[in-house]
């Protein structure tokens, strides 16, 4: 005889759907986009000019991004999708472990938050330490700043956006 779900079993948590909704249009966006626009068919580019428009918005330096399909940039700069990066593989991380695991800051609270915060300050030094000419853009320095910064927020926040259900 077939087992029937139960009700509890069926609700959709729909803050994990939206986190993860956005973190795909993150992830497949700003690279998307230069071949979008460049294809010349309406509709592609204006999805293109969407992605570009929301990274002028989010991203410092968004003329630094990767040079994809001449003249046609990648919608964000590297440090911006290093952090974009950092999400998914902490995303795929919780998929696989559910949550379970001391490196998961949101479960120490304030302390964890404070953790998050100072690891989170990675790209805004980096971005400042290039205003100041310390050293000039280079998507080798840039990129591993943003990918600290989003394995620092991804560890205290994807338990919160994808488990505050449980218990």
């Amino acid at each position: 005889m077939a087992r029937v779900a139960t009700r509890k079993e069926l609700q959709v948590n729909w803050v994990s759907w939206f986190a993860d909704f956005l973190l795909v249009g993150m992830v497949f966006g700003p690279p998307f986009a230069p071949f979008l626009a460049a294809s010349g068919v309406s509709l592609l580019t204006g999805i293109a000019d969407i992605i570009y428009f929301m990274g002028n918005h989010v991203c410092p330096q968004p003329d630094m991004g990767l040079d994809l399909v001449p003249p046609f940039l990648m919608a964000v700069c590297m440090r911006c999708y290093g952090t974009v990066t950092g999400l998914l593989m902490i995303r795929l991380l919780y998929g696989v472990t559910g949550g379970k695991g001391f490196y998961w800051l949101s479960q120490y609270g304030w302390n964890g938050a404070a953790l998050a915060s100072v690891l989170m300050m990675a790209y805004p030094l980096e971005l400042a330490a290039q205003i100041f000419g310390l050293w000039s853009f280079n998507n080798y320095v840039v990129t591993p700043f943003g990918l600290i910064t989003g394995l620092a927020w991804g560890l205290f926040t994807m338990p919160i956006l994808h488990g505050w259900h449980e218990n």
